[in-house]
């Protein structure tokens, strides 16, 4: 093996890095020590494209206080990260958000899929049932909308209002910010060491213009369920 380390240590990756590149360079080991990886078959749940003639959103989400000061450098980078996925949305639901309403599949994959905290690590996405309020609307290029989400138990949930811009040129959106700003409180089983009580998060929005690598990624919450994303039932 020409390079493994689990381990987030800026200086001990770079060293790897470093040492692994000497070892390919001398010879020691590169392609001469490894067979060609042939590929035979192809699992289509996890070989995905962005959908054709359709929208990506970049999303990112951030938490915006609560935390307490804290001199551990780890803590620091999960206090102040910020995450990343992207939206998925189908050429039919462009044209009708084009026509200037949000169809109930979009609404609700962005309540279950991307109204998550995931600035800590992976998170638990929103069951259909934990939805308690949802509402976003298109009136004369604003979007605006609410949302409640909350666990059977309330031990996790979130409220907040949504506001944004969206333009388009006939059946096509040529520009959609919108942000979802309100209350989160809980965690999940992969993002512990969230701010005690409600603390504030906001999650941001923006058309993708293609030149990100990343605006290729498909959805966290589509791994291995792309039907599931689309419908959010």
């Amino acid at each position: 093996m020409l390079l493994y380390n689990n381990n987030r240590d800026t200086p001990k990756v770079r060293r790897l890095i470093k040492e692994s590149l000497q070892r390919f360079e001398s010879g020691e080991a590169g392609p001469k020590f490894s067979k060609p990886i042939e590929v035979e078959s192809v699992d289509r749940r996890y070989n995905v494209s962005p959908p054709v003639g359709g929208l990506v959103l970049r999303v990112q989400a951030k938490i915006l206080d609560g935390y307490k000061p804290t001199d551990n450098q780890w803590r620091q980078i999960f206090q102040s990260a910020q995450s990343r996925d992207n939206l998925w949305i189908t050429a039919d639901e462009q044209r009708m958000i084009a026509a200037g309403k949000i169809p109930d599949p979009v609404t609700r994959r962005i309540a279950r899929y991307h109204l998550v905290d995931n600035t800590r690590g992976e998170p638990p996405m929103w069951r259909s049932d934990e939805i308690r309020e949802l509402k976003i609307e298109i009136r004369d290029g604003k979007l605006s909308g609410k949302v409640h989400l909350e666990t059977a138990n309330g031990d996790r949930g979130f409220q907040a209002e949504i506001r944004g811009e969206i333009e388009t040129d006939g059946e096509l959106v040529t520009r959609c910010d919108f942000v979802a700003s309100g209350n989160f409180w809980g965690e999940g089983t992969y993002t512990r060491g969230a701010p005690k009580g409600k603390f504030p998060l906001a999650i941001a929005f923006t058309l993708a213009d293609g030149n990100d690598l990343a605006d290729r990624i498909p959805p966290q919450g589509s791994r291995g369920w792309l039907d599931g994303y689309w419908r959010a039932q």
